[in-house]
C-alpha cells in the first residue's frame, strides 16, 4: 500500500512522518524547507505473523509493506514544472493522509490563527481544482473525439462525456469525486485517470503534547467538519512520537507506559488506512516462510493466490484454509484437521482477514 502524505507548511507533516517511519528527514524547524520528497518503506505490525512465526520457526518472516511519501508542503495549482512533477506522483498513491494542524507552538509560526477545520478546506480546494482541471482538459479531448467518429459509433464518447460533466458539475459545486455515486463499470473507466478527490482520506490531527487527552474530541470534530464518503480521522503527538520511534524498542516502553498512550501512531495509521482502502491480509505458514499478503476485501481464492504467484491463479486448484485463531486454538495444522477446521475451499470462495492458505494448483 502507497500512503501519501500532504499537508499546508508548519503542519508538521514532516515530523509525522518521521514518527511514522522511524526516519530523521529533516524538518523545517530543523533547518529544512519543507520542499522535498521523502520516501520509506515499514513493515506493517501484526501480532497473528509474530506468533505465527514462533509456532512454525520459519526460515523467514516477512510482513505486508506500507510505503510512505511524504510531499513538499505546498498546494497543488502552481504551474512551475517540478511541482507538476510531484503531484503526478501524488497521483500513483493509493490513499492521502492529510496532517492537519491543531497544536499551538510560537516557536513554529504560521499564516494566521490556528484553525484546523480552515486548514483542511485550503488542502480541499486544492485537490478539488487538481481534479477540475484534469475533467476539463479530458471533456475538450471528448468533445474532439465526438467530432471526428461516426454516429454509429458514438455511444461509448457520449456515456464518457456525461459521466464527467457530472464530475464537472460536482468539482464546482466542492464536491470531492469519492462522494460521486458511480457504478464498478464506471470506477474500471476512470481508475487510470488517478483523481485526487476520489482517493479515500485520513486526516491526521497533529497534536501537541498537552491535547492527548483531547484527542477522541479533536478527531470527532474533524470528522464532523469533514464529514466525507471514505474519510477517517486519526491523531498523534508528531514530535513526541518522532521521538519514540527513534528509539529502540527496550527504550520507548517506558515512554509510552508513562505517558499512557494506548496504541503508536506507527499502528494506528496502518490500521485505519487499511480499513479505509478496504485492505485486508491472508497468511502463508512453512519452514521457509511465513509471510502476510495484504488483498482487497472480497477477493476470491484464485485472485488471493495470484498474489503469491501469477502461475498459482493460473493453475488454481483449491486451497486449504483455516482462520487463524482456529489455528492457535489448536496450535497445529494437525490438530486443526482433525477437529475439522481445516478447510477445502474452492474458486468462489472470498478470502477473510487472518485466513491461513494453502494453494494446491497445477503446473
Amino acid at each position: 500500500m502507497r500512503l501519501g502524505i500532504v499537508g499546508l507548511p508548519q503542519s508538521g507533516k514532516t515530523t509525522v512522518f518521521n514518527a511514522l517511519t522511524g526516519g530523521a528527514a529533516p524538518t523545517a524547524s530543523s533547518g529544512g524547507y519543507g520542499q522535498d520528497t521523502h520516501v520509506a518503506v515499514v513493515k506493517v505490525p501484526d501480532e497473528r505473523v509474530d506468533r505465527l512465526s514462533e509456532m512454525f520457526n520459519p526460515r523467514k518472516t516477512t510482513y505486508a509493506e506500507v510505503q510512505y511519501t511524504d510531499f513538499p508542503g505546498v498546494g497543488f495549482g502552481s504551474r512551475d514544472k517540478s511541482e507538476a512533477a510531484w503531484v503526478g506522483t501524488l497521483r500513483t498513491v493509493d490513499a492521502l493522509l492529510h496532517v492537519v494542524r491543531a497544536f499551538d507552538n510560537p516557536s513554529v509560526p504560521r499564516e494566521g490563527p490556528l484553525d484546523p477545520v480552515a486548514d483542511i478546506e485550503r488542502i480541499h480546494l486544492d485537490l478539488i481544482l487538481s481534479d477540475l482541471a484534469l475533467v476539463e482538459r479530458r471533456l475538450q479531448r471528448l468533445d474532439q473525439d465526438l467530432k471526428r467518429t461516426k454516429s454509429a459509433e458514438r455511444a461509448p464518447i457520449e456515456a464518457e462525456i456525461e459521466l464527467f460533466q457530472r464530475f464537472q458539475q460536482q468539482l464546482e459545486a466542492g464536491t470531492p469525486l469519492r462522494d460521486v455515486e458511480l457504478t464498478e463499470e464506471q470506477e474500471r473507466a476512470v481508475r487510470g485517470f488517478q483523481f485526487l478527490s476520489l482517493k479515500p482520506m485520513l486526516l491526521v490531527a497533529n497534536l501537541g503534547e498537552s491535547q492527548l487527552g483531547e484527542a477522541a474530541a479533536i478527531e470527532q470534530r474533524l470528522l464532523e467538519s469533514h464529514a466525507r464518503k471514505r474519510t477517517a480521522v486519526a491523531s498523534l503527538c508528531g514530535q513526541l512520537e518522532m521521538e519514540i520511534a527513534q528509539l529502540s524498542p527496550e527504550d520507548a516502553q517506558p515512554f509510552v507506559q508513562d505517558l499512557g498512550i494506548e496504541e503508536l501512531a506507527a499502528g494506528k495509521v496502518i490500521r485505519r488506512s487499511y480499513d479505509l482502502t478496504g485492505l485486508i491480509s491472508f497468511l502463508t505458514i512453512g519452514e521457509d516462510e511465513v509471510r502476510a499478503w495484504p488483498i482487497v476485501r472480497g477477493t476470491k481464492a484464485p485472485q488471493a493466490a495470484g498474489t503469491i504467484h501469477t502461475d498459482l491463479e493460473k493453475g488454481f486448484i483449491r486451497a486449504e484454509v483455516v482462520a487463524y485463531d482456529d489455528l492457535i486454538a489448536c496450535g497445529s495444522l494437525a490438530e486443526a484437521r482433525k477437529r475439522g477446521l481445516l478447510r477445502q475451499e474452492g474458486r468462489t470462495y472470498t478470502v477473510a482477514d487472518g485466513d491461513v492458505m494453502n494453494i494446491l494448483f497445477s503446473r
